[in-house]
């Protein structure tokens, strides 16, 4: 996961700070001589990380401690606002052109990931209501199309192409004639890489960006990279100009240093991160979100926001009339488990978690195979059992243990940890009280289930 290991270093100093009754100019330094190693390892350029490690270590010194706030909750303040302002301050959105179609070029090198990206941004516009037409103007990769078509039919979004022997900026040019042939208000051209940035390259962007003046051009980076990808996006920015970062590969890289710069870097906005391989993953980017994460705050509105997404509504709904009418059964515990694992890894989404970040658990693994477990033990039930779990006997919890494949221990601790979490959530709910229009635990109209 991204920023892992950052993140588990800056809690391990901030761990320190928040012992310590008083600070002292030499416990900051001290701490910020830690912060700029841990930025340092992470990757981030060491321009910027000194000076972060400047303008906090000022701020730090020089601020009046608040009374009745400890200071070390206050230095961790600083951090947190000028990590903000190191990623971009603000969320920055896609902007659309007054007169349709609104065109997003999207450059990068080989590899980082345009021609998915290209795909999910789409998928992400036609769930707004656009009607985007994907333009493949790579005519150099092999299958680069075909691939393109492929990730096309995956989001049921149209794709024009010429083959490849057109020249790219023409390609570009004709795709404008056919998205308004056919009503298409967004075109997102998906432009060639290469492994390395070349002259023939910006010429041929270049040409390409003076045939169709888009909106946006968005540069495509493959986080793993680190400092070369910050490197790529300076390059790029001085060379062709650019309007924003989408930096993919994010699950995979457990430093994180190069979204950390690019923006100090380039002064443009990371507006989207790819944290996996599924539509959804690719997520907007909100600075304050991800700084509050990096340190361990949690991110309960991205939790929401995965949350509201999984959830059916109408279901949730009626869960929540079941919890105050304590009717809640296995047969529901098993369907809120399947919207749950909607939501992605449960590591991650524990992390979302305020107090629950790497901080807290630095060393544990979340064993992903527990909720299987429990899935088969309840599918290995009877619908009468599941419905009235009180039923299950001696002899009935070693059949389901066979068919299940687990232990008769397993069972019942699977049993016990639901009556536990029965009795949980219907003290939540004030005993049957209406719970203000909250939402199941509070989380919102999805609410989220916790085991």
């Amino acid at each position: 996961m991204a920023f892992e290991n950052l993140g588990n270093k800056l809690q391990n100093v901030f761990k320190q700070l928040r012992s310590k009754g008083k600070l002292t100019e030499k416990d900051v330094k001290d701490a910020m001589r830690e912060v700029r190693l841990a930025l340092l390892e992470a990757d981030v350029n060491f321009k910027i990380v000194k000076n972060f490690i400047t303008n906090v270590t000022e701020k730090s010194i020089g601020s009046t401690v608040l009374e009745g706030v400890n200071p070390g909750h206050q230095v961790i303040q600083l951090v947190n606002e000028e990590l903000k302002n190191m990623l971009g301050g603000s969320q920055s959105n896609l902007t659309f052109s007054a007169k349709p179609p609104t065109v997003y070029m999207m450059v990068g090198l080989q590899g980082a990931g345009k021609t998915t990206g290209c795909g999910k941004i789409a998928g992400l516009l036609k769930r707004q209501g656009k009607r985007p037409l994907l333009v493949a103007c790579d005519i150099y990769r092999p299958a680069a199309i075909k691939q393109l078509q492929i990730v096309g039919k995956t989001y049921d979004i149209p794709v024009f192409s010429m083959g490849d022997t057109e020249d790219p900026a023409n390609i570009a040019k004709a795709s404008l004639a056919e998205a308004a042939a056919n009503n298409n208000d967004v075109v997102i051209i998906d432009t060639a890489g290469r492994l390395h940035i070349d002259e023939e390259l910006m010429d041929e962007l270049r040409r390409i960006k003076e045939n169709i003046r888009p909106q946006e051009i968005l540069l495509v980076i493959d986080a793993m990279t680190g400092q070369d990808a910050v490197n790529v996006a300076e390059t790029f920015s001085q060379k062709l100009g650019i309007d924003g970062i989408i930096a993919t590969k994010l699950d995979g890289d457990t430093r994180g240093g190069a979204v950390l710069s690019v923006r100090a870097v380039t002064g443009k906005p990371v507006k989207y991160v790819g944290m996996g391989e599924k539509l959804d993953d690719m997520e907007q980017f909100y600075p304050d979100r991800m700084a509050t994460r990096i340190l361990g705050m949690g991110d309960i509105l991205t939790l929401v926001d995965k949350a509201q997404k999984a959830f059916d509504e109408k279901q949730s709904l009626e869960l929540e009339q079941k919890i105050r009418q304590n009717s809640f059964n296995l047969e529901d515990f098993l369907e809120q488990m399947q919207q749950i694992k909607k939501m992605g890894p449960l590591k991650d989404i524990i992390g979302m978690l305020p107090g629950m970040g790497n901080m807290q658990l630095p060393n544990a693994e979340i064993d992903e195979k527990a909720m299987s477990h429990v899935e088969a033990i309840i599918r290995s039930m009877t619908p009468q059992e599941r419905q009235h779990p009180a039923m299950l006997n001696g002899s009935r919890k070693k059949r389901i243990a066979k068919g299940s494949g687990r232990t008769i221990q397993e069972v019942n601790r699977m049993l016990k940890q639901f009556d536990e979490m029965q009795k949980t959530m219907k003290q939540f709910m004030g005993g049957g009280k209406k719970s203000k229009g909250k939402g199941l635990f509070g989380m919102g109209k999805g609410g989220l289930f916790p085991f």
